[in-house]
């Protein structure tokens, strides 16, 4: 059984966003693309609301958005109660997302990431499970209930 995998970019991540699309589908992942499909000019809220909002009715488990620095997708993604987008550039803290924030999301810098540390830090973020017991506990805390 493939696993499933939500991958969506802005145009300044185009780039990285085709190259790990390669490589995960390479891995065996299904990827579903969000888009952008170029690098000419969209707003990243109108790739990154769809694959959080999908993550979020648990269409799909994990999802990776890109856009030049990954704050404004994150920003974007984590507006949903189910969704924790993780901003990462360094394969520990993907490893801390997981570990400790059960992050669904990950967030790349396209800008700020070369393309080997990208596949070091997408992979650290697939193989990691999250640890549970008292980060449960925080976790719970985290969405705002109305």
């Amino acid at each position: 059984m493939k696993k499933v995998l939500a991958l969506g970019s802005d145009h300044a991540g185009f780039k990285l966003k085709e190259f790990l699309k390669k490589y995960l589908t390479e891995k065996g992942f299904e990827i579903v693309d969000f888009g952008t499909g170029s690098e000419k000019s969209v707003d990243y809220p109108d790739i990154a609301h769809p694959l959080a909002k999908a993550i979020n009715d648990n269409q799909y488990k994990t999802g990776i958005l890109i856009c030049g620095t990954g704050n404004g997708v994150s920003m974007v993604a984590n507006k949903y109660p189910n969704v924790r987008a993780a901003l990462c550039w360094r394969s520990e803290l993907a490893e801390l997302a997981r570990l400790h924030n059960d992050a669904n999301i990950l967030s790349l810098p396209a800008r700020f990431i070369t393309f080997d540390e990208a596949i070091k830090v997408v992979d650290l973020f697939l193989l990691t499970s999250f640890e549970g017991n008292r980060h449960q506990i925080r976790i719970d805390k985290i969405s705002i209930n109305n």
